[in-house]
């Protein structure tokens, strides 16, 4: 027999495209169609329905960028079509794939959504048994979302809604009542997954020669002139290759119905809360017709909108919960960046994601859900187990560009020794669709085939929503028990964890980071999320201490409110394309603005809640939220500070500027650079010979693709020093410099780029403070900041969320090269036995780490701080104007010495009139015990949460001592008792043991007493 089998399935593949899909629509009538555009941003929907609709028909255009458009469309049901399936079908001049262009969202008209509308997911369901006669009536708000993603890595207007184009976007394709043949229907998904199954086959295999030939004589026997009289009988001859049950070997494919839904990337804030309820009315619509689904929805916030935006829909959402049908999943706030957020931020998007989940379902998340961000922090595992979750999940591996994760089931270990049973999809692919050719890839690449035989596969259409589809759901059906297929199983993310711990408990175990090796520039783009962010954190730390304080001390109310409004805006901004700096102009615009209003506002009550603890006087009061002593000034309270050394000696040689405190002495060259850094103590010089340090290197950036995301490796082939002084001024102990570069775009419109650099030595202080201002004009251009040391070693260390981590300086493996920029928060160090130096910023996350010949053997390290970028997609205009930045080298630094000047650079001591100092509501004895919070608990009983770790990586033992003495409790995260936690009594001091890293919250009851 000659093998025909690839002319075969083309045969059998045009067929279906031409023939058998487009038969299964048996007629079609249409509507009569009104219209009413919207001048500006969108309305609800009862608004919109009272508006002006003026006569409108199919092959108008509409749709200004980012403007909305209700259609009003009626008619009535044909008398013939009576007892057949009738559908609503709209195509808004659909031209891609769902979530990137228009979309629709179709409501009755009391304004109740009913479902959404976007390409691949055309239809409304009017009637399984139509009435003939029955009228029609529905409202569809179209909303003319630019193709963005059509401009992908090239720089588009459409970002933003001032720049985008006036004209219309769209042309009303199709709006129209149609009779449909769900035999044909059903038909076509037998021949689609059989084709699909053997073209994913072997060449040759039996089975693939076995459905081939099944095909083929389907077809021989089917009249593709008239297939709605012959799709019974096709499906008949069909129904034994469907009908042979898979190996019993075969890979088991747990499908989560999922919709990823970006909170904000290439649309804003807005459209997402359209997108929600679009995708969530397609989904509880599918769940009436699929009682099977389990769709798996991540992300409080996206609730939240819908709760306050659709209360008709969120109803419906509660009953799907109840149902089974809905999965609230994830337990966070937003699915946000883990590299960036600081330590307690990341808790707190548990904390608020679990308790609106509690309060809303009375639901409890178990799994991490985080398929989409870009690389995770090594502190997750702790922090995620202490919000009660057991499991971890990630689709992001995927994008690694240098080496292939090695596992798909493995436990994840955290830096303090935490594992939580994680599961990296090999589908790698959250968005799928369950045909089969996903299906055979992701049992290909199970790393752990034959030691377990499970994989999870996210299905339905995502980034932009839209969810899972009927056909979807159809392929499910039919690849459950299919020969040559995966098993296929619709189950809950729990499910599917529950039996793949059962199956293989011993997997095995990546310890550390789980390093993305891609998309390393979102540590830097778009620097005024980062600062934003940064500050944000901090302020809120500041609040919710000062605010306790006096709470406890009947002298202010607590601002519980204001305060959980303030977190979650700042939690929505740590989404993972907000914060990386990945979204389109509008989006940055506005979270610009939302960080000066919630910066506003927490400044405004941590000067309230501190003066009404500084009472009436004039004493110069300085307040330290740092969790160590400072200036005289003990950690979480006020004092008058004293200064701590000589006053700094300055001294001019010829070009040189000399600043001595007697701890450290730095020369300053005429070109505004610094030649030495001499450690008066230790008795060594910092700067390694014939270097210079604080100098600004700028490089080329031109990543192959993902512009805002990506920095790639060979940005590093060139590089422009930048010496040139256009002023150096000496101010006091402040050396100001001043230079202006130009920017290589070639356009005479694009001013010069200027900079002012400080350099200054305080006091008593081991710490060269540096401080750059910088007014961007480049395009494509990597600003970076080198500070050359002395010290040999094959390691960094790096401050992440509530400890930190090692990671190699040297590039032996593929996998220590592709870390070639990576993230740290307050501190970088460096050390070799017996010295080493500490680099802290105050909003800095990029960084690179690199080791260099010595002249006379040995190496030097040089840390460079990625300052600012200027990719060109998908804002055209990121980072472009004026940015302020402040780092400083610590000098003879350990990492105990790091921590403390790490939060002394972005936590400095704020001065208060008042009458006398305020005593600390909470003490620790042991400066490795670092306290991150001090707030009173959420559940507004008065009890005072304090939350501290263990900060130099070592075995620690503290004195916990609050001013009103208390009973005590360990608790998780969300401020209930840990079981197994310890329990303290009221007496005295709490006493406390912690391992490296560890994480204590303590739960101090009941109030304090009046100061």
């Amino acid at each position: 027999m000659h093998d025909t089998s690839r002319r075969t399935l083309d045969r059998v593949e045009r067929a279906l495209r031409e023939r058998i899909r487009p038969a299964a629509l048996l007629a079609s009538v249409p509507l009569d169609v009104t219209v009413h555009h919207l001048d500006g941003e969108p309305v609800p929907a009862k608004e919109a329905i009272a508006g002006e609709f003026r006569p409108a028909a199919v092959g108008d255009r509409w749709g200004l960028p980012w403007g909305t458009s209700w259609f009003h469309a009626t008619g009535r049901v044909p008398a013939a079509w009576s007892g057949g399936q009738v559908v609503l079908r709209a195509d808004l001049g659909f031209s891609g794939g769902p979530g990137f262009q228009a979309e629709g969202l179709v409501y009755r008209p009391d304004g109740v959504p009913v479902k959404g509308i976007e390409p691949d997911n055309t239809e409304l369901l009017v009637s399984d048994n139509a009435v003939g006669g029955a009228s029609v009536d529905y409202y569809l708000e179209a909303a003319a979302n630019p193709p963005v993603i059509e401009h992908a890595f090239e720089p588009t207007g459409l970002g933003e809604v001032h720049t985008a184009p006036r004209e219309p976007l769209y042309t009303l394709t199709t709006l129209e009542l149609a009779l449909v043949s769900p035999e044909v229907r059903a038909l076509a998904l037998d021949v689609e997954v059989l084709l699909g199954l053997a073209r994913a086959l072997p060449a040759g295999s039996p089975r693939a020669r076995e459905i081939t030939v099944g095909l083929d004589r389907m077809l021989d026997d089917l009249d593709t002139g008239e297939v709605t009289a012959g799709a019974a009988r096709a499906r008949a001859a069909l129904a034994p290759l469907l009908a042979a049950p898979a190996d019993h070997a075969a890979h088991r494919v747990s499908a989560v119905g999922h919709a990823h839904i970006d909170s904000a990337w290439l649309w804003p804030i807005r459209e997402t809360v359209r997108k929600a309820a679009r995708t969530f009315s397609n989904v509880t619509a599918l769940a009436e017709r699929y009682p099977e689904l389990r769709f798996a929805c991540s992300q409080a916030q996206q609730y939240a909108w819908v709760r306050d935006t659709y209360p008709e829909l969120f109803a419906r959402i509660r009953d799907a919960v109840k149902a089974g049908t809905f999965v609230p999943v994830g337990g966070m706030w937003v699915e946000s960046d883990t590299n960036m957020p600081g330590g307690e931020a990341l808790a707190r998007q548990f904390v608020q994601g679990q308790r609106f989940f509690r309060e809303e379902f009375g639901v409890t998340c178990r799994e991490v859900w985080l398929p989409d961000s870009f690389g995770y922090t090594a502190a997750l595992p702790q922090i995620a187990s202490l919000a009660g979750m057991d499991w971890f999940l990630t689709q992001k591996m995927a994008y690694n560009e240098t080496n292939r994760f090695p596992h798909n089931t493995f436990w994840w270990e955290g830096i303090d020794g935490t594992r939580i049973f994680a599961h990296y999809p090999p589908v790698e692919n959250y968005n799928a669709e369950l045909i089969p050719s996903e299906l055979a890839f992701a049992a290909e690449r199970f790393t752990e085939a034959g030691a377990a035989g499970r994989s999870l596969v996210a299905f339905g259409h995502g980034d932009g929503g839209g969810g899972p589809t009927a056909d979807m759901l159809e392929r499910a059906r039919r690849q459950a028990d299919l020969a040559g297929s995966p098993r296929v199983q619709l189950q809950t993310p729990a499910e599917f964890f529950e039996a793949a711990h059962r199956e293989y408990p011993e997997a095995p175990v990546w310890v550390g980071e789980l390093y993305l090796e891609s998309h390393r520039g979102t540590y830097t783009s778009q620097a005024l999320m980062k600062q934003g962010n940064r500050r944000s954190e901090h302020l809120l730390r500041e609040v919710e201490l000062w605010a306790a304080t006096a709470a406890r001390r009947n002298l202010a109310p607590y601002p519980y409110e204001e305060l959980d409004r303030l977190w979650r805006t700042v939690l929505l901004h740590q989404f993972h394309d907000i914060l990386p700096g990945s979204s389109i102009a509008w989006v940055h615009r506005e979270a610009r603005a939302a960080y000066r209003e919630v910066i506003a506002e927490l400044e405004a009550l941590r000067d309230r809640s501190q003066q009404a603890l500084a009472g009436s006087g004039e004493a110069e009061l300085a307040f330290n939220a740092a969790p160590h002593a400072w200036s005289g000034v003990p950690a979480l309270g006020a004092a008058v500070s004293v200064e701590e050394g000589p006053q700094v000696a300055v001294d001019r040689r010829g070009d040189e500027v000399v600043l001595d405190n007697g701890l450290l002495r730095v020369t300053v060259d005429g070109r505004g650079l610094v030649t030495s850094v001499y450690d008066l103590g230790a008795g060594r010089e910092v700067v390694p010979a014939g270097t210079v340090l604080n100098l600004l290197q700028l490089h080329p950036d031109r990543p192959n693709a993902f512009d805002a995301w990506n920095v790639d490796e060979f940005y590093r082939h060139r590089v422009e020093d930048l010496t040139a002084v256009d002023a150096l001024e000496v101010e006091g102990a402040v050396v100001r410099v001043r230079r202006s570069f130009g920017s290589p775009s070639g356009e005479l419109s694009e001013p010069a780029s200027r900079v002012v650099q400080t350099i200054t030595l305080t006091p008593g202080s081991r710490t060269v403070d540096f401080g750059l201002d910088v007014d961007w004009h480049e395009r494509e251009r990597f600003l970076k900041v080198a500070l050359p040391v002395d010290v040999h070693t094959a390691s960094a260390t790096a401050e992440v969320q509530y400890g930190h981590l090692s990671r190699p300086t040297h590039a032996n493996t593929t996998w220590d090269a592709a870390k070639f920029e990576v993230c740290a928060h307050r501190f970088v160090h460096v050390g070799e036995a017996g010295y080493g130096v500490a680099v802290v910023n105050d909003s800095t996350y990029g960084h690179d780490i690199a080791r260099t010949p010595r002249a006379g053997g040995g190496t030097y390290s040089t840390v460079r701080l990625s300052v600012l970028r200027a990719p060109r997609y998908p804002d055209p205009d990121t980072d472009q104007g004026a940015h302020r930045f402040g780092y400083g080298l610590v000098c003879g630094a350990g990492i105990g010495a790091a921590v403390t000047a790490g939060y002394r650079r972005n936590l400095p001591l704020r001065t208060v009139r008042g009458a006398g100092p305020v005593v600390p509501e909470v003490a620790v004895d042991n400066p490795a015990v670092v306290v991150e919070a001090v707030k009173l608990a959420d559940d507004r009983s008065g009890d005072l949460v304090v939350r501290m770790y263990e900060a130099h990586g070592t075995r620690a033992r503290a004195r916990v001592s609050v001013r009103a003495a208390a009973a005590a409790v360990e608790t998780d995260l969300l401020e209930a008792p840990l079981p197994g936690g310890r329990t303290f009594p009221a007496a005295g001091p709490v006493l406390i043991e912690l391992r490296p890293f560890q994480i204590v919250t303590l739960r101090f009851a009941g109030g304090g007493v009046d100061a």
